[in-house]
């Protein structure tokens, strides 16, 4: 019976946001493809280190406990090396003892066209050529941010982050501020207030967020109390009252109930990030990702009209 990914979610990942590979990538682009092949085959059985997206997914990844028989979650390895050169990523998988057992290897070629035949609700990469072409075929993708600012230690909760427009919403709204101002912006929110704002491109893995945190309440409620929930979903926004009723409308339509959210009006956020620290953060603007990286994971996701100025 084939494995029917169509109810879990599903992670696409490529090495790049997995690992640190700043010495491999040095390698391929000062001494060539031969060179790089033979430091792979060399190191082959040397581990690679943690890189900006592995705390995010460990975590992830312990949620399957939740249902062994049936995991809720899948990552799946996306990978622009070639098997050879790929084995060394998949020994270090092994190595950290993730979860992760499917893997698709393309010789350099882009692995945006498997995103929807593999049912995948977020594609993460550190090229961002990848995600770009991801992007640009209506695909849910992020560029992880390159940082040293992430939590490794052995702490049970995953806390994920989110922009609204542009990221979880489209970038309706978003482009009525920039075209027409505050005012305008304003008014067509509280218009609008009860009416959902139209899904943007993570917003069906915040969807499935939701799911697993449907599990992790069954799982609390089934053990008296003994299992403690260890997903926590913020919102992070800009928008500020009155336009922070059509998010919550927005969710309402969704089935979401998020753990916090954050209506800053302006406000920088990653003074609230720094506090809330999240193991891994999404806005669609880089002006607002250029202070967050320095201090958590942060992940660009380059959709809508501010992405093609």
């Amino acid at each position: 019976m084939p494995y029917d990914l169509r109810e879990r979610l599903v992670i696409g990942l490529a090495s790049s946001a997995l690992f640190d590979l700043d010495e491999s990538d040095r390698v391929f682009r000062e001494q060539g493809e031969a060179s790089y092949r033979e430091y792979q085959r060399e190191y082959e059985n040397s581990p690679l280190t943690p890189g900006v997206a592995f705390p995010f997914i460990k975590r992830l990844l312990s949620l399957n406990e939740l249902d062994p028989l049936n995991p809720p979650i899948e990552v799946m390895l996306l990978s622009r090396n070639d098997p050879e050169t790929g084995l060394r990523v998949m020994k270090s998988i092994e190595h950290h003892q993730l979860e992760i057992t499917r893997a698709i290897f393309l010789q350099g070629r882009y692995p945006h066209r498997f995103i929807p035949a593999l049912n995948i609700s977020l594609f993460l990469s550190a090229h961002k050529q990848d995600v770009d072409q991801a992007i640009l075929a209506g695909n849910p993708a992020g560029q992880v941010l390159s940082s040293s600012a992430f939590d490794l230690t052995e702490e049970d909760e995953l806390r994920i982050a989110f922009d609204f427009d542009g990221v979880l919403a489209s970038d309706e709204s978003e482009t009525i501020y920039q075209q027409q101002g505050i005012e305008a912006f304003r008014a067509h929110e509280r218009e609008n207030a009860h009416i959902p704002a139209e899904p943007g491109l993570l917003a069906d893995f915040l969807r499935k967020l939701a799911r697993i945190q449907e599990l992790e309440k069954q799982r609390e409620k089934d053990t008296n109390g003994r299992y403690h929930p260890r997903v926590r979903v913020s919102i992070v926004t800009a928008r500020n009252a009155p336009a922070h009723e059509r998010v919550i409308h927005t969710m309402r339509s969704w089935g979401v109930t998020v753990n916090e959210a954050y209506f800053l009006g302006g406000i920088a956020k990653e003074h609230v990030l720094g506090i809330i620290k999240p193991h891994i953060f999404f806005d669609d603007q880089e002006s607002h990702l250029t202070a967050t990286s320095d201090i958590l994971p942060s992940v660009h996701v380059p959709f809508g009209k501010l992405n093609t100025l």
